[in-house]
């Protein structure tokens, strides 16, 4: 049964801890995606080279990559409030510091700080969401959740390019660090619990490291994430790194026509992402996942070729559309494959390889870039979306009745998943 948009907000109504996540999760975002655009303009303009921006990009995620290698057992094991109001506080002191920035190298240093606070913040809020809604309602949750995400990527990144074009980075900069202190104050008001009752005790660094490692290779749907993930991962970064060049010298649209790009890409992900958990449920999850992979080779693919920027946008709303439901699927992937005292770890791992994979690419993007130009990196990028939905689908055809059939039937425990 198809949900309708009402029916959709109102777990907004019935769960009080969701809705203040939601809200935290909106005020945060909406900060991050406008001060983005002008943290990649500033190091653009001030060096015009895109290897800097490569870099830039890098550390907003690399520390992630160490977490889920090192740390990612504490997600399970530190209370994931603490984590994600600690992560924020931590992310408000980065921006209050940014306006005085003298060059792009401490932009990029101070970056990398704000990267290694969001690589505990994603992990235990994803973990923790299971927690506060009920198993029927985690698939809407999720889509929630991202469409927030979603919403201000658009909203941001259209305002953060009208922004920097009309004033300066810094005026971005203060309005991120505000939300996040409005995120960290909202999450301090959830009531309910973001864990289990009782945590199991640890049982060494090294043993609770194999032991997620080792859940991430026994579960198919963890595998699936993992995998087909990656290789989008690897086609993000040529999409990103040349985003700001295909918009600045390619569709000579400036500033403005960049915070376009990404603005058309949030509009898509909010539609996908609302409407992925009823794809899902009308469909399954393994021709959802495949197909919407596939609409991301369809359209970053056609907007290597577009003849302009709006042209390039509408395209690029389109890919969003299907980037938004493989996200959600993504999360429910891991959600229902991974118990609760194993779940932080689970996301981690999942998210360390697929950003490990994503600096690998955009270490290669930023050359290549320069060489070859935007156009073909987002070509390559649109070939590597096609060969990920192929993975997707067959990866996923003993496993979708476990994790994709409709909400109000119970995911298996992990143990059952398809061994490999």
């Amino acid at each position: 049964m198809t949900l309708g948009l009402g029916a959709r907000l109102g777990l907004l109504g019935g769960a009080p801890g969701f809705r203040l996540l939601f809200l935290a999760t909106l005020a945060s975002s909406l900060g991050t995606w406008l001060a983005l655009v002008a943290l990649v303009v500033d190091v653009y303009d001030r060096t015009g080279d895109a290897t800097w921006v490569s870099a830039l990009l890098i550390v907003e995620f690399l520390p992630i990559v160490v977490v889920g290698l090192l740390a990612g057992p504490l997600v399970d094991r530190l209370p994931r409030r603490s984590i994600l109001v600690g992560a924020d506080l931590a992310r408000l002191a980065v921006f209050c510091v940014l306006p005085f920035a003298a060059g792009a190298l401490q932009i990029v240093l101070l970056a990398l700080a704000a990267g290694i606070a969001t690589s505990f913040f994603r992990p235990a809020l994803y973990a923790g969401l299971p927690n506060l809604v009920g198993d029927e309602d985690l698939p809407q949750a999720n889509g929630l959740l991202q469409s927030a995400d979603n919403l201000t990527w658009a909203l941001g990144s259209l305002a953060g390019g009208a922004l920097v074009a009309a004033t300066s980075p810094d005026a971005a900069y203060w309005l991120n660090a505000a939300t996040f202190l409005g995120s960290a104050l909202l999450i301090l008001r959830i009531r309910g619990t973001f864990e289990e009752a009782e945590r199991e005790p640890s049982r060494g660094q090294l043993r609770d490291l194999v032991e997620g490692l080792g859940l991430v290779v026994r579960s198919r749907p963890l595998l699936t994430v993992l995998v087909a993930w990656s290789i989008v991962m690897l086609g993000n970064a040529g999409v990103t790194v040349a985003e700001v060049v295909l918009a600045k010298e390619e569709f000579d649209a400036g500033d403005f026509g960049y915070g376009v790009l990404l603005a058309a890409t949030g509009v898509g992900l909010v539609v996908g992402s609302l409407y992925g958990s009823t794809w899902i449920e009308q469909r399954g999850m393994r021709p959802t996942y495949a197909v919407s992979i596939g609409l991301m080779a369809l359209g970053f693919g056609a907007a290597a070729a577009a003849p302009n920027v709006w042209v390039a946008a509408a395209l690029v709303a389109f890919a969003g559309i299907g980037n938004g439901a493989a996200i959600v699927c993504n999360a429910l992937l891991v959600q229902r494959g991974a118990p609760d005292r194993l779940r932080g770890r689970a996301f981690t791992v999942v998210m360390s390889v697929g950003f490990g994979i994503l600096g690998l690419g955009m270490a290669a993007a930023g050359p290549l870039t320069n060489q070859a130009g935007a156009r073909t990196v987002w070509a390559i990028a649109g070939g590597l979306y096609a060969g990920a939905a192929v993975v997707g689908f067959l990866m996923l055809r003993r496993v979708e009745d476990r994790v994709g059939a409709p909400s109000g039937e119970r995911a298996r425990p992990v143990e059952e998943s398809a061994p490999v």
